[in-house]
């Protein structure tokens, strides 16, 4: 057997389980240790392509009945069917509140404002953005000539609108009413959020922002002294809108709580009252370390529009800002109801303070 023919035989035979061949005659005499060598080999075992697992069975399945309206999440977004000339001019009026009145609009504790706006662009149809954080009403009047196709009205708070003919368009989204649109109100420091708005409304972006000032706004071109403008017969005033059944709200509300013996007018008596009260509660017994000098003395409290509270009371809506108020609770009287807003209580049953004015009396 040749040496080729030896070596062919045996790698044969190392393919197959238990095969130790002869080793190859070279008239040579071989190593021990090369013999041991090839017996040592691990056979090779043939194998095939691993078994796949089996495809997973899919759950029954069936129709399933469902009329989905791909609009209705955006409907309340949109201006349906509103075909904007080319020359058409996208105007944002508004301001954080207009002039105040004495009543409410909704429940967010916070007196209405009334916004009246004139809008002045006889030679474009216009499109409006009107916007206010604080619950306003809109009046709209315009110049003869002036066309307005849509209006888009937002705020924080409740918006309503008047003055606009029936087939004027009108969409209203706040932030109270939830309406799934994004809800903004009109001042310079707000411009960068209006042209989003506007492009996805209208298809352009603002033409012009008008910041209003005292509860009224030009919108358009200027208005030239002793022009005459017009709105909708059925326009109805800001009050049309107050909420039933709701009392006066801010200053108002205040002097209607004296006229019907809720409250009365607080005097320099009752700031002194406040005063004692708070120096004997100083000299009780309290685990703290004297103080260099003395406590220092308490300060007067404030006495712009205050009240005393003579009975179970509920404040007026509207207490904030210039409309705030100070109110003195005498002992066995119950602390008032309703929103202090920026107002400052005194609570001479509990000698303790409630509201923006603590701390510094």
């Amino acid at each position: 057997m040749t040496n080729t023919h030896s070596l062919l035989l045996a790698l044969a035979c190392l393919a197959m389980t238990g095969c130790l061949p002869e080793a190859p005659s070279t008239g040579l005499a071989q190593a021990p240790a090369a013999t041991a060598s090839v017996a040592a080999r691990t056979p090779i075992v043939a194998s095939g392509p691993a078994p796949q697992p089996a495809a997973p069975v899919s759950a029954p399945t069936k129709p399933f009945a469902f009329a989905a309206d791909a609009a209705s999440a955006t409907a309340g977004c949109a201006f349906t069917g509103l075909q904007l000339p080319p020359s058409t001019r996208v105007y944002a009026a508004g301001a954080y509140g207009g002039s105040r009145q004495d009543f409410q609009i909704d429940q967010s504790g916070h007196e209405a404002t009334a916004m009246r706006v004139a809008v002045n662009q006889p030679d474009a149809p216009v499109v409006l953005m009107l916007g206010a954080y604080e619950p306003t009403v809109w009046s709209v009047g315009w110049t003869p000539g002036t066309r307005i196709l849509a209006v888009l009205v937002s705020g924080y708070h409740r918006q309503e609108i008047t003055g606009l003919p029936a087939d004027v368009p009108v969409r209203t989204s706040t932030y109270d009413n939830r309406s799934g649109c994004e809800y903004f109100y009109v001042a310079p420091k707000n411009a960068g959020k209006l042209n989003p708005i506007a492009r996805r409304m209208f298809g352009r972006p603002v033409d012009m922002l008008y910041p209003a000032q005292g509860g009224e706004v030009v919108v358009g071109s200027p208005l030239p002294a002793g022009s005459a403008l017009v709105t909708d017969g059925s326009a109805r005033p800001a009050s049309a809108f107050r909420l039933p059944n709701s009392s006066l709200a801010g200053p108002a509300g205040l002097e209607q709580g004296v006229r019907d013996g809720f409250l009365r007018e607080a005097d320099a008596s009752d700031g002194a009252a406040w005063i004692a009260a708070r120096r004997a509660r100083q000299h009780a017994p309290v685990d703290a370390p004297p103080i260099a000098g003395g406590a220092p003395a308490p300060r007067m409290p404030s006495m712009f529009r205050a009240y005393v509270v003579l009975k179970a009371y509920t404040l007026p809506a509207g207490l904030y800002g210039a409309n705030s108020a100070t109110f003195f609770v005498p002992k066995g009287v119950p602390r008032p109801t309703g929103k202090l807003g920026h107002s400052t209580l005194y609570d001479f049953n509990t000698v303790s303070c409630v509201g923006v004015g603590c701390g510094m009396e």
